[in-house]
């Protein structure tokens, strides 16, 4: 099956549902692809489902709700929705293969936006791989998408929003047994306050006020919260029983029963990487992001970028993001004149900036610390070939200076994750065992198919008359 459009957004949240409607709404014929069988991303997941569910939104909160407003514009629209699809492969010229429902589909367009959004840092450390220890991302999925609460002992390790909106959820929801790890150093404040003064600017006070609200709820809700935790070692044999952590020179040990892990949020790499799109360092934010311009255009011709798949801003920025790189892209497909995009920026970019005056704050205050990418020689670093740190340091010094050579020495980055979990992992090893920057190791090639597709999919597309 293959078809044309003027745009095709990679993408259904925040960034992506604000492109594709403002682009259906200029008259351009617009495809979204996502994921998910539904519109939200990961910030707005199952919001359509769940805003009837009084006692869930509660949990949720004000934020999350708003999702149902990009929703509702999205499905307004006049875009073509095409979820539980997807992408596998995007060629140059805004070519993007995807699979859906066992069906595999070429769509073309004279533009491509890339909206995919944020993944969470991956943490290796001493039992991460055991049953019982997740992502405080992949916990919150469950509660979004099935109203599941932790039971039992549970303890989060990590630092960020995220992780502090994560246990207020928990408080709300009525888990009893829970213990906050903070792992944040506290020589990140010094460098977070001088940037505390803008951070009250534009809708900065905001995030900062939602913050200290957080906080004061978990202590009247008695939580349990130690500071300036490092170290940390999970115990277990067929599942995750106890944690072992310092906090300072002091060492600890609490039983559990599940554990969340959370550093923070990098942006997806995958599919521009794939096509060739060139990356920058963010030192700031300790993660690769790809060079565009102020309205979201990558180098290459026709191929954009919006949202945190361009750097973290958070969903109501994104949302900006989004509408900016739309108008950008109906200027280059003619059906807005540069003057209209113009005017029309100038109020999208200050609503975005308005919304990013804390992030510089926030960039600092949860920088993760460079332990988090030295783990011990034992711990698995590559979960998908099963390669362990150790592993990676003589690989180093056999000479692999680069994630592209570990792979041919050991076969990271080469299961089914394609590198995604291992990738800025292996990337801070290398930089830190040789002594040079992250920007000057790189990252995996990245080769198709960026997601498994299975031999007999291709053939039925194959035989359905497919161009290849």
């Amino acid at each position: 099956m293959s078809r044309d459009w003027d745009a095709i957004v990679i993408g259904a949240g925040p960034a992506g549902m604000a492109a594709a409607a403002t682009l259906a709404e200029g008259g351009a014929r617009t495809l979204l692809l996502d994921e998910q069988a539904e519109p939200g991303g990961q910030i707005y997941r199952a919001i359509e489902r769940n805003r009837g569910n009084a006692r869930l939104s509660g949990i949720l909160g004000p934020d999350y709700l708003y999702g149902t407003t990009l929703t509702e514009r999205l499905r307004a629209s006049g875009a073509h929705l095409r979820f539980s699809s997807t992408v596998w492969r995007v060629e140059p010229g805004a070519a993007v293969w995807s699979r859906t429902n066992g069906t595999v589909a070429l769509d073309r367009a004279k533009a491509l936006v890339i909206a995919t959004g944020a993944m969470e840092r991956p943490v290796p450390l001493a039992g991460w791989t055991l049953p019982g220890v997740m992502t405080v991302g992949a916990l919150q999925v469950l509660l979004k998408t099935g109203g599941l609460v932790p039971s039992g002992k549970l303890v989060l390790a990590g630092t960020g929003p995220l992780f502090y909106l994560f246990a207020r959820q928990c408080l709300d929801a009525g888990v009893e047994h829970l213990t906050l790890l903070d792992t944040a150093r506290s020589g990140n404040i010094p460098a977070a306050l001088l940037h505390l003064p803008r951070a009250f600017t534009g809708q900065g006070w905001r995030y900062l006020a939602k913050g200290a609200g957080l906080l004061a709820s978990l202590r009247v809700g008695r939580v349990k919260l130690l500071r300036g935790v490092s170290g940390i070692t999970i115990e277990g044999e067929d599942r995750a029983t106890a944690i072992r952590f310092r906090v300072g020179k002091t060492p600890h040990r609490l039983t559990c029963d599940l554990v969340g892990l959370h550093e923070g949020v990098i942006p997806q790499q995958q599919i521009p990487r794939s096509l060739g799109c060139p990356f920058d360092w963010n030192d700031a934010q300790s993660c690769f992001q790809p060079r565009r311009d102020a309205w979201g255009a990558s180098t290459l011709p026709g191929i954009f970028i919006a949202g945190d798949a361009g750097g973290i801003i958070g969903a109501q920025a994104s949302r900006h993001e989004g509408d900016a790189t739309a108008l950008a892209v109906l200027a280059e497909l003619g059906r807005i004149t540069p003057t209209e995009r113009d005017a029309r920026l100038r109020s999208v970019r200050h609503a975005r900036d308005a919304h990013l005056s804390a992030r510089p704050f926030l960039d600092r205050l949860y920088r993760p610390g460079p332990d988090l990418v030295t783990p011990p020689d034992p711990v698995t670093i590559c979960r998908c070939e099963a390669v362990c740190a150790g592993s990676l340091r003589q690989a180093v010094e056999r000479g692999a200076l680069g994630p592209s050579q570990a792979k041919v020495f050991l076969r990271v980055g080469m299961g089914p994750c394609q590198g995604r979990l291992c990738g800025p992992s292996v990337t801070g090893l290398i930089a830190r065992e040789t002594g040079r920057s992250e920007a000057e190791i790189g990252y995996y090639r990245i080769r198709d198919p960026i997601k498994p597709v299975t031999v007999g999919e291709l053939a039925s597309a194959s035989r359905r008359g497919a161009p290849r």
